[in-house]
């Protein structure tokens, strides 16, 4: 059974039909990619499955519930948790501290309670700061705990996204761009880190992404959007010889070639 299912999913601006009849799924602890040249139609699509648009028409089923239309606060209750391409970090704050906000944000412990509450008070927040530091060493920061976020490498405030992003323990973790901007070394970090939380969290994991061999190299199945419809999906072989993708990204398909 998917973990998520889109069905007919339409949005319209006006005149303009930014995602047009899409239909796919997803599977559990799979890697799923979803690609496109730029203005296709894939933040739309983002924005449409994580709660921040209304469809126009279509439906979004997670975990056999059908959650068309609900806001993203809901769908973090069920366990569908999307990270932006633009930092939403705390720049004051030291990496550990970020997600120590983003575990008593999602708990509904106070960051005071610890303090001033009773014994059992105080025995949670010593156990949200254990699960901070360990969410902090998963992604590879525990080095780097102590840092302002706003000081960290670029590459070093994608890894903290993501670090802020478990807090809520997902099972669905949907990333916008993670390797957008980032060096070669920083992009094998994230990718690797991708691979971990499907391989040892079991999180099911759908990237919007333009670094191709970033996307080939790490993703179970891949959809292609163009012009806000689906034109082709499978794995990544598949995608990588499919003509109609090519003609898409390229402009033509020459079938000599």
């Amino acid at each position: 059974m998917s973990l998520l299912q889109v069905t007919g999913l339409t949005r319209r601006f006006g005149g303009l039909i930014a995602v047009n009849d899409v239909t796919l799924s997803v599977e559990p602890r799979a890697i799923h990619g979803l690609i496109g040249p730029n203005g296709a139609g894939k933040t739309t699509l983002f924005n449409l499955v994580s709660g921040v648009l209304k469809p126009t028409a279509g439906s979004v089923t997670f975990d056999g519930a059908d959650i068309t239309g609900q806001p993203m606060h809901r769908l973090v209750r069920r366990g569908m948790v999307r990270t932006f391409q633009h930092s939403q970090l705390f720049p004051g704050f030291t990496v550990f501290r970020n997600v120590q906000v983003a575990l008593h944000t999602h708990t509904g412990f106070g960051l005071l309670g610890g303090f001033f509450g009773s014994r059992a008070e105080r025995r949670r927040r010593d156990e949200l700061a254990d699960k901070a530091h360990r969410i902090v060493d998963f992604v590879g920061l525990a080095g780097r705990a102590w840092d302002l976020a706003g000081d960290l490498p670029h590459g070093f405030q994608r890894l903290l996204q993501v670090a802020v992003g478990l807090a809520p323990e997902p099972r669905l973790l949907l990333l916008d761009e993670p390797v957008a901007g980032l060096n070669h070394a920083d992009v094998d970090r994230m990718m690797q880190l991708v691979c971990r939380l499907r391989d040892s969290q079991g999180i099911t994991v759908i990237l919007v992404e333009h670094n191709m061999t970033a996307v080939m190299g790490i993703c179970d199945r891949i959809s292609v959007l163009q012009f806000g419809r689906l034109i082709a999906e499978g794995a990544a072989q598949e995608i990588a010889r499919n003509p109609t993708v090519i003609e898409a990204y390229l402009g033509v398909y020459d079938d000599a070639a």
